[in-house]
């Protein structure tokens, strides 16, 4: 079987997922058809012996889509010109429905003119051909391949006006500036539709790159001896290849020479580095951090890492579940409904009459039909997801939540599983230290401990540098300083012998490490434990986490209380995965679990009848994401994350997926009001019209009442709770001249921090400051002064 990928541009709704689907069903030697309408592209599974690449690219074009190479990126440019262009057509055709409006209301109060008719068909014909061109060549190829779609709807209604202002010229019964009117009116509500559809997409993806441009282009590669810069697709396995510190690795390999520690976190979501050597594998895409490395090629093309996560997504985009907006499977049978209706008028007023009274009707035959095509396209129905969309999306943006394509409206607040990825969204995505476990003094140990680090090349140093920093500590200037890699570091600090590094690395050096239970505990929690020495004395530990962030906790908890089952996804050991997820009230751990596995995981809980929604920031999460129902993102992800995501978070805050729930769930809500007060109008006057009585005037007064109902509902009301609203905390600063211990630090941490509207704490024992976050009111700040007062402290501010 070939597979025949694209970009599709043009594509409005899901029901245009529908059309190309049918489309290609009908062609021989189409197997399998998947369309997306969040991502704009179809997956065609195909006999290469019965149809060809270029015929299935040529149906695409033939239904008024454009077609572009799914692995090329639109960049914000072309994406913002692609907006004007169909802003310009929603101007040109906004500008002629201003007019004809303004001609009705004239008309209306009896000051008809003359020419009325002739500048209403000019109207008619410049926003049916102009701005709205595009839609019949759409609604011609639908229909040629017999599919009924909007845009054959659309253009029923729109001929049905035009036709019915022609006739008026002729028959008297005919209000010709009526018909015309009607033209012009559904033309630009369509267009305004798929505009607010385009807008919702390309306003959230001004990030977005393609995952290969991780891999740089060119690498330098060992030739007799000599560094010679080639590019990647010049490189074959065996290859011998040279990374400095600091770069990006082009290639996956094995090491032949050379230490350094790796960050592998876009593999397994480990923000630690990996420590390689001499026989150790590494992955194209992650960074070298710090010694030289000589690799040799083991896996190129598309066999490599990158290429396969990209081949993962892509699977994952095809797999997705199909998301029909509840207005197209009204559309489904509205259409066929209307038709019907159309021709059950000219029925009734032709061989009804005359079989009851010998007579026929057909001028009122063709009046009742027109009547009915005119009343069919209710353009409140064409409204109402898009008014749902723009209100949601509007607010959504202001909470710093961007929702990337209409589905996400619909199925965010219809999910029953919110799954999480641990490093870099339920934790900060870096090593904090976050324990100081002293045998004797603890001020002493983490002077040792952060003066031999100096300078920090290692993230675990750079660490404890920036721990003791923000705890005041002095730092001496090291001297001997000698680095194990992946094991610790020795150095004189002050005439002493300093080991600092892991446990099994002290034991090396014959250091008698006593507290083991101390340790033990620490590594319980997830921490990266570091031992201390000085002159072969054991000093104590110090604990090395990614920290978890504020409000991860608070977020699991509203999740829960939603009825939301969470459960935490990683890459990362299992000790570790449990000590995070036990500390934000997770109960299910997936853990060790890698990119092309996460996706699958996602699947089985979808095959359970789940639905699921996925938050992760990394390329490793990519395929997950993209499989999931609802795939988020956080603003502080990778390019590759926010592409295959739905919706993404701007503020790297996780308690905004509770607004994003309710913001989906009230939006969705909006939107089948919006129908049901659109078919109220529409379900009495398409019956009404078959009689032949109802007036154009009266299908445009009814077209403007039902789409300011729909406005009015659309933009009223709350979309948030006010109960479940996340209020952004709130920050205050007080200078605190007494303290003078790191026991002041810790005593007005806890207990400041038990007040009832803190959220976090932050003292300095450098700056002698301290930095409240809270939420409620000022009685908050009176609270945390008086509790300084009693705790014996000054202050000012």
């Amino acid at each position: 079987m070939g597979k025949y990928r694209a970009k599709v541009g043009g594509m409005s709704c899901s029901f245009c997922t529908q059309t190309i689907e049918k489309a290609y069903s009908r062609l021989d030697g189409v197997e399998e058809v998947s369309a997306s309408l969040s991502h704009e592209e179809v997956l065609v599974k195909y006999g290469p012996d019965k149809v060809t690449p270029q015929e299935l690219k040529q149906t695409l074009l033939d239904l008024g889509y454009t077609v572009r190479d799914p692995d090329k990126v639109l960049s914000f440019e072309e994406q913002e010109k692609e907006l004007r262009g169909e802003e310009n057509h929603l101007y040109i055709a906004g500008a002629f429905t201003a007019f004809a409006a303004a001609l009705m209301v004239v008309m209306w109060f009896g000051l008809m003119q003359p020419w009325f008719p002739y500048a209403m068909l000019g109207a008619a014909l410049a926003t049916m051909f102009g701005p709205g061109r595009y839609i019949k060549k759409m609604a011609y190829n639908s229909l040629k391949r017999k599919i009924l779609n909007q845009h054959v709807l659309l253009e029923f209604g729109a001929f049905a006006g035009l036709t019915g202002g022609f006739l008026g010229f002729i028959i008297s019964d005919f209000p010709v500036v009526d018909f015309f009117a009607v033209s012009i009116f559904i033309t630009t509500y369509h267009i305004l539709s798929g505009y607010s559809s385009l807008a919702v997409r390309t306003r959230a993806s001004q990030a977005v790159k393609n995952l290969m441009d991780l891999q740089p282009e060119k690498a330098y590669i060992i030739r007799d001896g000599e560094e010679v810069e080639v590019p990647l697709d010049e490189i074959s396995v065996d290859d011998m290849v040279r990374v400095r510190p600091g770069e990006s690795i082009p290639i996956d390999g094995l090491v032949e020479e050379g230490y350094s520690s790796v960050d592998e976190s876009l593999v397994t979501g480990e923000s630690i580095p990996a420590e390689k050597k001499a026989g150790d594998e590494v992955i194209g895409g992650s960074i070298n951090k710090s010694g030289s490395l000589k690799i040799r090629v083991t896996k190129i093309g598309e066999e490599s890492f990158l290429s396969q996560i990209a081949r993962h997504i892509k699977e994952a985009r095809a797999l997705k579940p199909s998301i029909i907006q509840l207005v197209d499977k009204v559309i489904k049978y509205y259409v066929p409904w209307v038709i019907f209706m159309a021709a059950l008028g000219v029925g009734v007023w032709t061989l009804g009459l005359w079989l009851f009274a010998g007579t026929l009707d057909v001028p009122r035959g063709i009046f009742a039909a027109l009547a009915v095509l005119v009343m069919g396209y209710p353009c409140a129905l064409g409204m109402a997801t898009p008014l749902a969309m723009i209100r949601g999306g509007g607010e959504a943006a202001r909470k710093g939540i961007f929702m990337r394509s209409g589905e996400a409206f619909q199925v965010f607040g219809d999910i029953d599983v919110m799954v999480l990825d641990k490093t870099g969204t339920i934790t900060i995505g870096e090593p904090r230290m976050v324990e100081v476990q002293a045998l004797s003094d603890e001020r002493e140990l983490l002077e040792i401990a952060s003066s031999a680090e100096i300078p920090p090349e290692h993230p675990l140093a750079r660490a404890i540098v920036e721990g003791a920093k923000d705890r005041g500590i002095a730092m001496a200037e090291p001297k001997n300083f000698e680095a194990t890699h992946g094991k610790g570091i020795t150095a004189k600090v002050e005439g002493k012998g300093v080991l600092v590094g892991n446990l099994r690395f002290l034991e090396d050096q014959d250091t008698e490490i006593g507290g083991l239970e101390i340790a033990e505990g620490m590594e319980e929690k997830g921490e990266t434990v570091i031992g201390v020495t000085a002159d072969k004395e054991l000093l104590g530990f110090i604990g090395i986490a990614d920290v978890i962030k504020d409000d991860a906790a608070e977020a699991v908890n509203k999740l829960n209380e939603l009825g939301i089952e969470t459960i935490m996804i990683t890459g990362d050991n299992e000790k570790t995965a449990k000590a995070v997820a036990a500390k934000v009230g997770i109960d299910e751990v997936l853990a060790e679990v890698l990119p092309d596995k996460k996706a699958e995981k996602i699947r089985d809980l979808q095959n359970k009848g789940q639905k699921v929604a996925m938050v992760g920031d990394g390329i490793n999460d990519a395929p997950a994401l993209m499989q999931a129902d609802v795939g988020i993102a956080t603003g502080a992800g990778t390019d590759t994350a926010i592409e295959s995501a739905d919706v993404v978070l701007v503020r790297d805050k996780l308690t905004l997926l509770i607004e994003g729930y309710h913001i989906g769930r009230s939006s969705y809500s909006k939107t089948k009001q919006n129908l049901t007060l659109a078919f109220s109008f529409n379900g009495v006057g398409v019956p009404a019209s078959v009689t032949g009585l109802v007036h154009p005037v009266w299908a445009m007064i009814a077209m403007v009442a039902s789409v300011s109902a729909v406005l009015l509902n659309s933009f009223g009301g709350r979309l948030i709770p006010k109960s479940e609203e996340t209020i952004a905390p709130r920050e205050f600063k007080l200078k605190v001249p007494t303290i003078h211990c790191e026991n002041c630090v810790s005593t007005i941490e806890s207990e400041i921090g038990e007040i009832d509207g803190v959220k976090s704490v932050e003292v300095s024992l450098s700056s002698k400051e301290i930095k409240v976050s809270y939420r409620g009111d000022e009685l908050v700040k009176e609270r945390v002064r008086e509790k300084l007062l009693e705790l014996g402290h000054a202050f000012n501010g």
